[in-house]
């Protein structure tokens, strides 16, 4: 199995359970399934999502996406380009979303592409590379 090349969003993963066959499955299709991953930091907005909505048939829908996913871990060294990212936007006056800021450090950690429709937030952060699999 070849290390995952590709971190996926909240909302590309949203796209994928509303619309198993659209743009982000044809995406996932031709990169190969191996090379994508998730943060836990997403399943837990996905998770928080379903919750909200009280919708057993989104949670079922949920834990059947992830049950195949790889779900990384938020580990070390995140943490130290967490600090350095924040001080970076904070500069800029260009803050993003705390949970956002978060998986920005762990797809720089791991030298990861995040995927997602929010590509204004994600390209503010300097050295990260960011791709839009819904356009």
């Amino acid at each position: 199995m070849k290390a995952p090349s590709y971190l996926l969003d909240t909302d590309v993963l949203s796209h994928l359970i509303r619309n198993p066959q659209g743009a982000a499955a044809q995406h996932i299709a031709r990169a190969g399934e191996d090379s994508i991953c998730t943060s836990v930091i997403v399943a837990a907005e996905l998770r928080f999502g379903a919750k909200k909505l009280g919708s057993i048939k989104l949670t079922r829908r949920i834990d059947a996406l992830l049950a195949v996913l790889n779900v990384l871990d938020l580990e070390s060294p995140a943490d130290e380009h967490y600090a350095s990212i924040r001080r970076d936007l904070e500069r800029k006056g260009t803050l993003i979303g705390p949970n956002d800021l978060l998986i920005a450090a762990q797809a720089r950690t791991l030298g990861l592409t995040v995927v997602t429709g929010n590509e204004r937030e994600f390209k503010s952060v300097r050295a990260l590379d960011v791709e839009n699999w819904l356009v």
